[in-house]
């Protein structure tokens, strides 16, 4: 597990790239539907890559024998008063490495780095019955609410998002 700097993320754009495009291709509700080409994904790394330079977004790595499996985000909020949250984002793990424990490492480093940068909330939200529900609660999330109708799936029917809250210790 690692936090990437913005140009050790430039570097493994490639991975990244190939880890959304799993993710897409699996269903996972990510603000993404098919098709989803490569220069759409390089374009979104890049976004997130500005954020980082902002020092707004923080991207953590999670490697298995030197191969990216999984990422994660948090996007740190910047308002006055608002700078005790953040945002949990694009939690991503690859088809092939999951239910492994690599989803519930990269939360559980996500709840470490917040509580280094001074933030003691932490809020996500996730399409309603996806399995991600269960690795957020065993993470110590709890649901808030849901919103019907959210979010768009593959086929073009409308799903409902899960809001999720952690108090940090």
């Amino acid at each position: 597990m690692e936090q990437l700097s913005p140009e050790a993320a430039h570097a493994a754009l490639p991975a990244l790239a190939d880890l959304l495009a799993d993710s897409v291709a699996s269903g996972a509700s990510i603000g993404f539907l098919p098709p989803f080409g490569a220069a759409e994904a390089r374009d979104y790394w890049e976004a997130v890559i500005a954020d980082m330079r902002q020092a707004s977004r923080l991207l953590l790595l999670a490697r298995r024998d030197a191969a990216p499996v999984g990422t994660a985000q948090l996007e740190l909020a910047t308002k006055p008063n608002a700078l005790h949250r953040a945002e949990v984002q694009k939690v991503l793990v690859h088809s092939q490495a999951r239910r492994q424990g690599i989803g519930r490492a990269l939360m559980a480093a996500l709840a470490t780095l917040a509580r280094q940068h001074g933030r003691s909330l932490l809020v996500l939200d996730t399409r309603q019955g996806d399995p991600s529900e269960q690795l957020y609660r065993s993470a110590g999330y709890t649901l808030a609410g849901t919103i019907p109708g959210y979010a768009r799936n593959a086929d073009g029917t409308l799903a409902a998002t899960a809001l999720y809250y952690h108090v940090l210790e």
